[in-house]
């Protein structure tokens, strides 16, 4: 939650202290403070030869978009969609509407076919309360608006966009602008969420392919030796997913997990709190290949993983 609400505010007040943003009034980036250009205007003015463009363009542009992107995409290939889950500002509303959602209907979305328990993994109840949809619909209104205005900020001189905000005194351009995006986002974070994150994400997508390729990378593995232990539980871990996964089962059924965690949480209440208790647990290296053949029996499995029992309840029981 920490890191979801530090990344969410460095998403809003990165282009008024321009950390970062692309400023379309003067042609160019700006990072860190720092007018990030291309480098090569002197050779369009005539005061740098070809070269130096050249050089200008490797150092400045592709150096740090492949680099960057190389560096993402090893993440996503060790550890999963990382980002998505501990810092995507967008998944951070997603988790948000999706628990008031929860508290005025019992579910996290209205395409949920049936209500959730109202049994929750600490023991408590929470019953579906009609005056939530109040705060719901403040918070898909109130985001979408946000977002919309932080997306302009990021094009438009920050302190120029506020100001006309603030004044009342917004151009056409910038007025249609924030009420198209509000309007389209308003749609997205009431009807879509998760299902955006599952296949309309093309950031989202990259991650879990280049994860999927990883079969020793880092992914939620299920204590099968303990299995008789989910008897007295009432599918917590499903319940909590925010991307309506079903955690107890092979990786590629897990293709979209964002690795955040809330189903280890989940699993970790029901067992009375202590992490060592919990039926779920993350596992990597030689464990994790047990998760993506989910047969023990398989020359692929580790004998480590297959003896502590880390591996889906698909493979001792057949499915869910």
């Amino acid at each position: 939650m920490a890191f979801q609400a530090g990344f969410f505010l460095l998403f809003v007040l990165a282009p008024p202290l321009d950390i970062l943003r692309i400023d379309l009034t003067r042609g160019h980036a700006i990072l860190l403070g720092m007018d990030w250009t291309l480098g090569i205007d002197g050779l369009l003015a005539g005061e740098r030869s070809p070269l130096e463009a050249a050089l200008n363009l490797i150092w400045r542009g592709f150096i740090p978009l492949f680099g960057g992107a190389a560096l993402f995409l090893w993440i996503a290939w060790r550890y999963g969609r990382l980002y998505c889950g501990w810092l995507c500002p967008h998944f951070s509303v997603v988790e948000t509407i999706n628990r008031l959602m929860r508290r005025a209907s019992g579910r996290p979305s209205i395409w949920e076919s049936r209500p959730l328990p109202e049994l929750q993994p600490d023991g408590t109840r929470q019953v579906p309360n009609a005056w939530y949809w109040l705060p719901t619909l403040l918070a898909v209104f109130g985001f979408a608006f946000l977002w919309a205005v932080v997306l302009l900020t990021y094009l438009l001189p920050p302190a120029e966009i506020y100001g006309n905000l603030f004044r009342g005194e917004l151009t056409l351009r910038q007025s249609l602008f924030i009420g198209a995006a509000t309007a389209a986002l308003s749609i997205e974070f009431l009807l879509a969420r998760h299902l955006f994150c599952r296949f309309g994400c093309a950031v989202g997508l990259f991650q879990s392919l280049t994860w999927m390729a990883n079969d020793r990378a880092m992914v939620v593995g299920f204590d099968t030796a303990r299995a008789g232990n989910c008897q007295d539980c009432n599918n917590a871990c499903d319940n909590a997913c925010p991307m309506r996964l079903k955690p107890r089962t092979l990786k590629r059924k897990m293709f979209t997990c964002t690795e955040c965690a809330q189903c280890i949480s989940a699993c970790t209440q029901v067992q009375g709190g202590e992490p060592a208790q919990s039926l779920l647990r993350w596992v990597e290296g030689q464990q994790a290949i047990a998760v993506v053949s989910g047969r023990p029996g398989r020359a692929k499995v580790a004998p480590g993983a297959a003896k502590a029992g880390l591996v889906p309840a698909e493979s001792t029981s057949g499915g869910r």
